[in-house]
């Protein structure tokens, strides 16, 4: 036996991300789509990371009633959730503090998507999905999401294969997942049989950083 058998192989610089689909999601995310699409028609939208489909403008959903401000408040718990969890697991006493939230809709058709960027000037960011646009079931017709480790040279030069470059995640209605903001991700090119209706959004911690 050698006496490195006992040592601790720490991984000392992960990054959190929590993925949780909320119970009893489907009639607000009717709601929501009813909202999102009545938005949609009324303007023209916004060209951000976007490659084709439809941004709108970035608030707080009050155009989504009373389903947008339900919304918001599940995007600041779990936000809240996951920052306690990570201060505990730390051995912080987990303290009071603001956020300022910004969302916005997005509309995906045939052959739409986003191209791979980051939220600077933010703390979490983080995607709801309200319908996936696929109605076959066909796991091969998600508009995937992913998620790149942010320290290529990580997974290009320190045995390449054995850690994961990225992560996919799979839309679903009533999954939000919630990720720091310096992860790079992109969205995939749309391929489902009905539009792909997600709410993305970011949460700064205040004061910042």
């Amino acid at each position: 036996m050698s006496e490195l058998d006992v040592v601790k192989l720490d991984y000392c610089f992960p990054s959190p991300v929590m993925r949780h689909v909320w119970a009893d999601s489907a009639g607000l995310n009717k709601e929501l789509r009813r909202h999102i699409l009545a938005r949609e028609r009324e303007s023209r939208g916004q060209a951000k990371s976007n490659i084709g489909g439809w941004h709108s403008e970035t608030g707080l959903l009050e155009w989504c009633g009373d389903a947008g401000k339900t919304l918001v408040g599940r995007m600041v718990e779990m936000a809240n959730h996951a920052t306690t969890e990570i201060m505990l697991a730390q051995g912080v006493k987990p303290t009071e503090f603001g956020w300022t939230l910004q969302a916005w809709a997005n509309v995906s058709r045939t052959a739409d998507f986003n191209k791979t960027h980051t939220h600077p000037g933010a703390t979490w960011s983080g995607t709801y999905y309200v319908d996936a646009g696929d109605s076959s079931g066909d796991p091969e017709k998600s508009t995937l999401l992913q998620l790149f480790d942010p320290c290529q040279g990580r997974t290009s030069t320190f045995f390449p294969g054995l850690l994961r470059p990225s992560i996919f995640v799979h839309p679903v209605p009533g999954l939000m997942i919630l990720f720091p903001s310096y992860i790079p991700h992109t969205v995939f090119s749309h391929r489902g049989d009905r539009a792909r209706i997600s709410i993305a959004f970011n949460l700064r911690k205040e004061p910042y950083p």
